[in-house]
């Protein structure tokens, strides 16, 4: 019960939303936004265990930034401008004229969004393919699944190993797997991801080895280019979900408030998270978020030329994590009988 304050926020944002979705569409608005709200926060629940991750060293200030201003940027950033700025470049019109589509012809709007799914998918997954590769590139991580970790953690010392992998992947889903007019698409909208990854790792370490050089001590993560970061991972995990909300509605306003809802849940669990320190109480738990990670990253990718229900995307992504959080505490059991 003590946990449930966390969520005291996403509750009544919940209950806001949920009545104005009745008001916007009546009855089956109401059950649109309870499906979007739960297809979001199985689609993320490894974005959160992953912020966590990031923010548990963050100092104090940026921590308490990204969770205010980032979940505003998270809901009407993501759901509702970045959407309306899509269809405003396909579209050719400004960006009023595309809210005006999305408000006067949904089904227009629908179908814009729809065309920009490639180039979307393709620079979600690059980006995420490089957090996900990043994590498991390093061998003085402790592995979960020895097999496969030990071996991808002695490419640590091969340079730019994660950018290659994903260069070799997004070459070949734009070669073998995708038809004509969508190959140079693919492939530019993927190395744009990948670079864009890149440069913000670039950044990141700047502003670190700054922050490290004016103190003696260990310092902090650099906080404006770790909120940079996290807003970037945010938008790519988020990108999954407001594509596939349109197969399920396509009117902005019930998606922005399904999804939005989602997304308190997700920054809750993620505050959560963190002070309640469960990512060293259960060890394996980072792990199997960036393994779904990876595999979000592989159903983006995959998605570009074949229908893969959302819902599938989500089960896997939450199974991954599920059975981390399973295995930490069996560890965490067997410790505990060792030491009495």
């Amino acid at each position: 019960m003590e946990n449930l304050k966390y969520f005291t926020g996403s509750f009544i944002v919940t209950i806001v939303g949920l009545i104005a979705a009745l008001v916007v569409g009546g009855p089956s608005a109401l059950f649109i936004v309870s499906v979007l709200a739960v297809l979001e926060v199985s689609l993320s629940f490894d974005n959160a265990v992953v912020n966590a991750t990031v923010l548990k060293d963050m100092d104090a200030v940026w921590r308490r930034r990204f969770l205010t201003w980032g979940i505003l940027i998270a809901v009407f950033g993501m759901r509702i401008v970045f959407p309306v700025l899509i269809v405003s470049i396909l579209a050719g019109v400004s960006p009023w004229g595309a809210l005006d589509i999305a408000i006067n012809a949904p089904e227009q709007y629908a179908a814009v969004m729809t065309e920009a799914h490639v180039s979307v998918m393709a620079f979600g997954g690059a980006f995420l393919m490089m957090v996900g590769f990043s994590f498991f590139f390093d061998d003085d991580k402790d592995h979960w699944i020895p097999m496969i970790e030990k071996p991808l953690a002695k490419l640590e010392k091969m340079k730019f190993a994660a950018e290659l992998l994903t260069l070799v992947l997004i070459a070949v889903v734009a070669l073998f797997m995708l038809p004509e007019a969508d190959k140079k698409t693919f492939a530019l909208s993927g190395l744009a991801g990948v670079a864009t990854f890149w440069i913000m790792h670039q950044l990141t370490a700047f502003m670190e080895r700054r922050e490290q050089a004016r103190v003696a001590t260990h310092a902090a993560k650099s906080g404006a280019a770790m909120f940079i970061y996290l807003e970037l991972l945010d938008a790519s995990f988020s990108l999954d979900g407001v594509i596939g909300a349109f197969a399920i509605t396509t009117n902005l306003f019930i998606i922005a408030i399904g999804l939005g809802i989602g997304a308190m849940f997700v920054r809750s669990l993620t505050i959560l998270l963190v002070e309640k320190d469960t990512l060293s109480e259960y060890i394996y738990l980072e792990h199997g978020a960036f393994y779904a990670i990876v595999a979000l990253a592989c159903m983006m990718f995959l998605k570009t030329f074949m229908h893969i229900p959302e819902v599938i995307t989500g089960f896997i992504g939450a199974g991954l994590i599920g059975v981390a959080f399973i295995h930490s505490q069996m560890l965490k059991s067997k410790e505990s009988k060792s030491s009495v």
